[in-house]
């Protein structure tokens, strides 16, 4: 399988640390934030990658080039303005291929094991959950006997587990999908509908990378190791 990692975001409330540095290439444990999901990504076997990027994307292309140094082969999806998610994949998928690909969110910290990612048969997504981080009341999806099922009420959301960022994705997904800015949410909530979306809850490490105090959680985490 290859992988996609999503890096094209601006990072808003990590100013003033995103003024001039794209957020994925900010510092945890003494390495670029995207540089633990290449290496995590190639020991796990999938050393095709994909990295989208907008908002000063030109240093993550001097920083990782075509990925040899890392023991991968990158290829970059660049956006004149960022497409959100689903957006960023479409425009992405010819460099995909038809095959099914892990999706990881660049501004995520983890010790996730990618090796063991993989698309049940007639799955059109598989994703990892994980517990609601403080900051987040309610989460996105349920998880019953690995299959993700959308929260119908307030006391289902309550309940409901956090989308890691996480996934294995078929590109059948995005069939039909126009080009454009877009979520990925409402294609996941669409699929779990009809049944089409499989998940597993990853209970180990995991930080949101969303603001500087989580930067720095993320940065002590990494320490630990």
């Amino acid at each position: 399988m290859k992988a996609m990692i999503l890096a094209a975001g601006k990072g808003e409330r990590m100013r003033p640390l995103t003024l001039h540095t794209p957020k994925p290439l900010l510092p945890v444990a003494g390495k670029p934030l995207i540089q633990w999901h290449i290496e995590a990504l190639q020991r796990a076997g999938l050393g095709q990658l994909v990295i989208n990027h907008a908002w000063l994307g030109e240093q993550l292309e001097t920083a990782f080039g075509d990925g040899t140094a890392h023991g991968v082969r990158i290829s970059w999806s660049a956006e004149e303005q960022p497409l959100e998610t689903a957006g960023g994949i479409l425009r992405a998928l010819p460099l995909l291929g038809e095959e099914p690909f892990v999706l990881v969110n660049g501004d995520i910290w983890t010790d996730f094991d990618f090796s063991r990612l993989q698309l049940p048969t007639g799955k059109l997504a598989h994703l990892v959950l994980v517990d609601n981080p403080p900051f987040k009341a309610h989460g996105d999806f349920l998880l019953r006997e690995g299959a993700i099922v959308n929260p119908a009420n307030e006391a289902e959301r309550s309940a409901a587990l956090t989308y890691s960022g996480i996934a294995v994705l078929s590109p059948r997904l995005f069939a039909g999908l126009a080009e454009g800015p877009q979520p990925l949410a409402p294609l996941l909530r669409a699929a779990a509908e009809q049944g089409l979306v499989s998940g597993e809850a990853h209970a180990g490490s995991w930080i949101d990378v969303g603001t500087p105090e989580r930067l720095q959680q993320a940065d002590l985490r990494a320490r630990e190791r």
